[in-house]
């Protein structure tokens, strides 16, 4: 089974999500396409087209759908 390589950690009080590639923090996300942005700034070939829910993701707490309310 492959081991995540991405984690997404809960919302925090501000509706952010830490996200984690590799062991190194990436930044926070207010969305789904911020989670992609991150990886193609770390250098992941192929980062737009990646699968938010394939085996490369760990979702904590919710999942690529789970967000804050309120815009950033």
């Amino acid at each position: 089974m492959p081991v995540p390589r991405v984690i997404v950690y809960p919302p925090d009080e501000e509706g952010t999500r830490m996200v984690r590639y590799d062991g190194v923090i990436l930044g926070r996300a207010f969305q789904a396409s911020d989670v992609i942005e991150f990886l193609r700034a770390a250098g992941l070939e192929g980062a737009e087209d990646v699968d938010l829910e394939g085996p490369l993701f760990e979702w904590r707490e919710g999942g690529p759908d789970s967000w804050s309310e309120s815009p950033p």
